[in-house]
C-alpha cells in the first residue's frame, strides 16, 4: 500500500513542444484519479511518465518512499491497460494473462491459481483457450484488464480503455470497472476525454488543458464549482451556458434585463456569466429572477427537451432543459435563473469569481 506522488512533472519534446507543464498530483491507496481533458492536453503523456515509457524533463514520480523517476518501466510494479488492448495474437487468453508472471518466473501452480482467480472475477474463464482474434471487443478488453490485475501491481494505469467499445458495452464495462477497482484498494490513474466516464468512475478528477492542471477535485465539486471557464464549459452535457456580458451599477446586462452581480472586491466592466441548462426552467409565479425570450429551437432528447431561447433585446442565447411533456403557449417564454446556480468568471483569466 503506497501513495503515488507526481511532483511538478514537465515534459518537453523537440521544437519546444511541451505537452505537460508542472503538474503535481497525489493519488492515495484506493483512490481512482481520472485525467480528463481534450485531445492534446497532455493526459496520455502524463500517464506514460508514470509508467516510465517517457522520461520527464523535470519533476519526480514517487511511489511510497521510492523515487521511480529514473527506474525503467520493467522494474516498476505498475500495470497498464492500453486503448488498443495490446494482446499477443498468437497466444491464448490464458497465455496473454500470464505473460508477466512467466517473465518473472513465478511458480507454475501459482500462475494457474492467479489466472483462474482473475478470469473468474471478470467472467472470462470459458475463454482461456481462445485466441484474441476469436473474441469480441468487450472480451478482449476484459482480457487486457485480467493481464493487469493478475500481477497484483502497486498502481493501475488505464489509457482510454473503453474508447473502442460500442455505447451499450461501454456502459456495462464501466460499471464492472467501478466495482473491480473499489475492491483493489490501490491507486488507479485513468485517462479519458469522456466526461461521463470521469464523473461515474472517479473519486478525484484532474482536468487538464494545454498541459496545465486546471482543477483537481471530486466529481461533485468539478461540476458544481468549476474553477474556471474552461472547466465549466468542458464538464457537463449539454454544455453550460456561458455569456460575456457588460456590467452597469453592480449588475450584468443581458439584453433588456439586469442580473445582480455577486459580492466582488472590484466590480468589473465585463464579466462571463454561466448557468447550466438543467438549472434554467420556465417561470413559475413565485419566481423573481427571470428573463424573456423567444424559443427558436427545440431538441427532443427523449427524457427531456432542450430549448434554445434568444433573449429579448440581445443576440444572446440561453439553453434550458424542460420535462418532455412541458408545453408553452407561444414562442415567447419567461425563464427563471436561480441565483444559487449562477457562475461568474473573469473575462481575461477565465478564473471563477464567486466562491460560495
Amino acid at each position: 500500500m503506497a501513495q503515488l506522488q507526481l511532483k511538478k512533472l514537465r515534459k518537453q519534446f523537440a521544437h519546444n513542444v511541451i505537452p505537460v507543464k508542472d503538474v503535481s498530483v497525489n493519488v492515495d491507496d484506493g483512490e481512482f484519479l481520472t485525467l480528463l481533458g481534450p485531445s492534446g492536453c497532455g493526459k496520455s503523456t502524463l500517464l506514460r511518465m508514470i509508467a516510465g515509457l517517457d522520461m520527464p524533463t523535470e519533476g519526480l514520480v514517487i511511489l511510497g518512499d521510492e523515487n521511480l523517476t529514473n527506474i525503467p518501466p520493467g522494474k516498476r510494479n505498475i500495470a497498464m491497460v492500453f486503448q488498443s488492448y495490446a494482446l499477443y495474437p498468437h497466444m491464448t487468453v490464458s497465455e496473454n494473462i500470464s505473460t508477466s508472471l512467466r517473465l518473472r518466473k513465478v511458480d507454475g501452480a501459482e500462475i494457474e491459481k492467479r489466472v483462474n482467480d482473475v478470469s473468474n472475477r471478470l467472467g472470462i474463464a470459458h475463454l482461456l483457450d481462445r485466441k484474441p482474434g476469436q473474441l469480441s471487443g468487450g472480451q478482449r478488453q476484459r482480457v487486457a484488464l485480467a493481464r493487469a490485475l493478475v500481477r497484483d501491481p502497486d498502481v493501475f494505469l488505464l489509457d482510454e480503455p473503453l474508447s473502442n467499445l460500442d455505447a451499450l458495452l461501454r456502459e456495462q464495462v464501466r460499471a464492472d470497472l467501478k466495482q473491480l477497482f473499489e475492491s483493489q484498494q490501490k491507486p488507479v490513474v485513468y485517462v479519458t476525454h469522456d466526461q461521463t466516464e470521469a464523473m461515474t468512475l472517479s473519486s478525484k478528477i484532474a482536468v487538464l488543458y494545454d498541459g496545465y492542471l486546471q482543477q483537481l477535485a471530486t466529481p461533485a465539486e468539478i461540476y458544481m464549482k468549476p474553477a474556471n471557464r474552461f472547466v465549466a464549459g468542458f464538464v457537463g452535457s449539454p454544455q453550460m451556458n456561458l455569456l460575456t456580458l457588460d456590467c452597469e451599477d453592480g449588475k450584468a446586462v443581458l439584453g433588456d434585463f439586469r442580473i445582480e452581480l455577486p459580492d466582488l472586491k472590484a466590480p468589473p466592466r465585463v464579466i462571463t456569466f454561466g448557468i447550466r441548462p438543467e438549472d434554467v426552467f420556465l417561470r413559475e409565479e413565485s419566481d423573481a429572477d427571470t428573463v424573456n425570450g423567444k424559443v427558436y429551437l427545440v431538441e427532443d432528447l427523449g427524457k427531456e427537451k432542450l430549448l434554445s431561447v434568444r433573449i429579448d433585446g440581445s443576440d444572446q442565447t440561453l439553453r434550458a432543459i424542460v420535462p418532455p411533456d412541458q408545453t408553452w403557449e407561444s414562442e415567447t417564454v419567461q425563464l427563471t435563473l436561480p441565483r444559487k446556480q449562477m457562475h461568474w468568471f473573469d473575462v481575461e483569466s477565465g478564473d471563477r469569481l464567486n466562491r460560495e
